[in-house]
């Protein structure tokens, strides 16, 4: 499913990055700060048109032989980019959605921490 997970702070610094081979974290590195100016675009875009109403879900950011990467923006601005595999064709939008969703309510709850400072690089166990 997903190889690597990012959470990009406001300032597009790096918050959290995830990935399941440890091997390859440079590359994905590389694809989120390349998917940060597609999501810089995507928000000037929805500026200009004037709507009130901002999409969260960005869709499809980037795409490769190997990988795509999805993206999603909160209304603090905090971005977050999912990695997947290409060869993962059963992976639909209304899952992708999901997925966005429940990583959204992750960092929700972790915001709500009175221990954690918003901004700060996020640590798991």
């Amino acid at each position: 499913m997903a190889v690597c997970i990012g959470f990009i702070g406001k300032e597009n610094s790096p918050l959290f990055l995830r990935c399941i081979n440890q091997s390859q974290e440079l590359q994905f590195h590389y694809i989120m700060h390349t998917c940060i100016d597609f999501v810089e675009e995507k928000i000037i875009q929805s500026n200009k048109s004037g709507s009130d109403v901002r999409e969260l879900y960005l869709g499809l950011l980037y795409s490769s032989e190997e990988v795509k990467a999805y993206g999603f923006v909160t209304n603090t601005k905090i971005k977050i980019v999912i990695i997947i595999d290409s060869t993962n064709s059963l992976l639909r939008d209304n899952e992708i959605r999901a997925i966005f969703r429940k990583l959204h309510n992750a960092y929700t709850e972790l915001v709500c921490n009175p221990f954690y400072t918003p901004g700060d690089p996020i640590t798991s166990k």
